[in-house]
């Protein structure tokens, strides 16, 4: 019993000390690298972008319910209707393939979240239409531009457009709205180019509510001719409505192009509702008869000079900043 119980470890009994390893040959403990300033902007960038979709959402199912978007969807189907028909595709015209552009009440995908409000689809069958967005304006902060925004986006999907063939620019966009923008599909120009874009023979759609008028001149100028204006729908401050506001001359120094056109297209003024008055205010669908078109003289199409407007006061577009060859960035060639 005495030798069992000397053989009994003591439980308080102190351990011997350990052999200690030299410092070479000990394993340092693995310290958590701080986060760099890029990381961190980009962990911002992550959670603000959550709390911009949010609000998005939350216009989307306001918009929804809305008697403005209903009424916006038949302004629009009107228009586009006209529009189809003149466009000839080999296999017919794009009025039957757009299926007379009927409303479904099914939806294939949502605009922001999986979880979001289903609504009207307009189905676009073989057409490929593609789609232009200027001056959307600074939708995180802004709940007019976050309105007009979620309008576009409803838009391309009730017309079948996918979204990485919306183009879409704004001078002022901060980075966070960019990031949004990305994560929402579309594709985000990265030149200003004051709306000077060919369509190159593709039947597109412009987006452009409340942008200045040397925007819409641009435009016109870089689309001079009849067969590409005959391609062409503009969304955005109604024409007849700068012709009202403008004085003639001005009009026609400043702005030749817009001046020019108001005797060939057609106008279909947006739904007025006091939801949604600041937001679509002055807004109309414009498109281009081929009958209307063809009445132009060959002088009014042979006019082709790029506007400058050096002399225009009030200019209401921010131009291209032109790059200085000694600031190039070389290893970006």
């Amino acid at each position: 019993m005495a030798a069992a119980a000397a053989a009994a470890p003591d439980p308080w009994q102190r351990a011997a000390p350990r052999k200690r390893r030299s410092a070479g040959r000990r394993p340092r403990r693995r310290e958590a690298a701080a986060p760099g300033p890029q990381a961190e902007l980009e962990t911002k960038l992550d959670a603000d972008s959550g709390v911009v979709l949010r609000r998005l959402q939350e216009a989307e199912k306001d918009l929804l319910i809305s008697d403005f978007w209903s009424s916006a969807l038949e302004t629009i189907n009107t228009c586009l209707t006209k529009y189809l028909e003149q466009l000839k595709t080999p296999v017919g015209t794009l009025l039957d393939a757009l299926g007379n552009l009927h409303l479904d009440s099914s939806i294939d995908e949502s605009v922001v979240v999986p979880d979001s409000i289903p609504g009207e689809t307009l189905v676009t069958g073989t057409c490929h239409l593609k789609c232009v967005c200027y001056g959307i304006g600074n939708f995180a902060t802004c709940i007019i531009a976050r309105n007009q925004l979620m309008f576009l986006l409803l838009f391309l999907e009730k017309c079948q457009i996918p979204r990485s063939h919306c183009w879409v620019y704004d001078p002022l966009f901060s980075q966070l709205e960019i990031a949004v923008l990305n994560t929402l599909g579309v594709t985000v120009l990265r030149e200003n180019e004051e709306g000077k874009r060919s369509i190159r023979g593709e039947p597109t759609i412009f987006y452009m509510l409340h942008c200045g008028t040397a925007l819409y001149n641009n435009l016109l100028w870089s689309n001079w001719s009849g067969e590409a204006l005959s391609k062409m729908v503009i969304i955005g401050n109604s024409f007849q409505g700068l012709e009202e506001r403008l004085l003639a001359r001005v009009l026609q120094k400043h702005y030749p192009y817009v001046a020019k056109i108001l005797k060939g297209l057609e106008e279909l003024e947006f739904p007025q509702t006091s939801q949604y008055m600041d937001v679509f205010n002055d807004t109309s669908v414009h498109w281009f008869p081929v009958q209307k078109l063809v009445q132009f003289s060959i002088d009014t199409w042979a006019f082709r000079e790029e506007p400058d407007y050096q002399d225009c006061e009030d200019l209401e577009i921010i131009r291209k900043k032109t790059s200085d060859p000694s600031e190039m960035d070389w290893n970006a060639l």
